[in-house]
């Protein structure tokens, strides 16, 4: 992911639920590009790149599952929830053989929305870092090989305890994106719990300071998300 903020499409054709549901998802914190009907989704989609898509099924000039259809062609990863009025057992499958990773019927909660696309954005960052065999990474004048846990450059080398080197790895395939806090605890320590929590602050302030003679490197806090290993050029 390219940017702090997770970019999502939205194609809704009812005016009212579509800036409803563009005006939530920015407040919490989201980018939200709002698609009127199908066509112009496909052309917003061509055109960007996106983390998410929300596709309602019933448009106009081309539906929801024509819609994913045509995205799955150019890019099979890229999460996609269908928006419906329809709740037959037959939609649903045709949802999911058109490309769709969950599908929310409508009417349905913010929260419950909110809560889908958090659960499939962990899931395809959990894909992500189990699909990335990256064993050695530049960041910054250090180098670092997940394999000998070894992080060298600066004054000296040091070899990373097991739980520093897989916060560094995560920290490292996801450079300059954010890595959900959630996400972290629970992969490394199986469980996002207060004081798992607290233990993995401790480890990143480690991590900060085996980084101090690197001025382009910094680990930072993204308050209420996770945090994020930047390097600036």
């Amino acid at each position: 992911m390219s940017t702090e903020k997770i970019k999502i499409l939205l194609a809704e054709d009812d005016p009212n639920l579509g800036l409803l549901l563009e005006e939530y998802l920015k407040a919490k914190g989201y980018a939200v590009t709002l698609a009127v009907n199908g066509k112009e989704g496909f052309d917003l989609f061509c055109k960007h790149s996106y983390d998410l898509c929300l596709l309602d099924v019933m448009m106009p000039l081309k539906d929801g599952f024509t819609l994913a259809k045509e995205i799955r062609v150019s890019n099979k990863q890229v999460p996609i929830i269908f928006l419906t009025a329809k709740s037959m057992k037959e939609d649903t499958i045709e949802g999911f053989n058109a490309g769709g990773d969950d599908y929310i019927t409508k009417p349905f909660s913010m929260e419950e929305l909110l809560a889908r696309i958090q659960a499939i954005l962990r899931r395809s960052m959990k894909a992500m870092v189990l699909e990335n065999t990256q064993t050695d990474f530049i960041i910054g004048k250090y180098t670092f090989n997940t394999e000998t846990q070894l992080l060298k450059g600066g004054q000296e080398n040091v070899k990373l305890t097991t739980k520093e080197a897989q916060l560094l790895r995560l920290l490292a395939i996801n450079q300059n994106d954010v890595l959900d806090r959630s996400f972290a605890l629970k992969t490394i320590w199986h469980d996002d719990n207060y004081f798992n929590s607290r233990s993995m602050d401790v480890y990143i302030t480690k991590l900060r300071k085996y980084f101090k003679h690197d001025a382009k490197v910094e680990i930072v806090n993204i308050h209420g998300k996770g945090f994020k290993l930047l390097v600036n050029p």
